[in-house]
């Protein structure tokens, strides 16, 4: 049985690129969370007025990767003490964030924040918060990089 795991971390072509090559990530999507206007359009979004995160729904198997472990994919491959910024990337959208699907990955997300926070010299800034409804981005920014063959971009430290 799946689960699904949804983050934000800047740019979401290069954090999607993070975890879709994971062994038990079963699929990847990008897309909108966390706002107030619906089913908004990626300008809107890169206007910084809707409130929305770009952010990668993850699809995992917990018998193959934990959620600890994406989350300790997500923590480490952006900075989590920017607030609403992640490399050249400014604004709400490219905001740090977990959504959780269960009071479970609350507590998980909580306990690696906290477990995390001494590693950094800056505060974590992160938003640990439940997820909303999920708007897919357009098709043309899905899987972004693999379309065209582009191995690394953005700030993620693609490994």
């Amino acid at each position: 049985m799946s689960e699904y795991a949804t983050v934000a971390a800047g740019c979401f072509w290069g954090v999607e690129a993070l975890f879709r090559p994971l062994s038990g990530v079963i699929n990847t999507a990008v897309g909108y969370t966390g706002g107030h206007t619906e089913n908004p359009s990626y300008e809107q979004v890169c206007s910084d007025t809707t409130g929305h995160a770009e952010a990668v729904l993850i699809e995992f198997d917990p018998s193959q990767i934990s959620y600890e472990a994406l989350l300790r994919v997500f923590w480490d491959n952006h900075d989590p003490t920017t607030l609403n910024r992640q490399g050249p990337d400014r604004g709400s959208q490219y905001r740090s964030a977990v959504f959780y699907h269960s009071e479970q990955q609350a507590h998980i997300a909580q306990q690696l924040k906290a477990e995390l926070a001494p590693h950094y010299q800056q505060p974590i800034v992160t938003e640990i918060v439940p997820a909303s409804r999920f708007y897919y981005a357009e098709d043309y920014h899905q899987q972004y990089f693999a379309k065209r063959g582009i191995v690394a971009h953005c700030h993620a430290k693609l490994k």
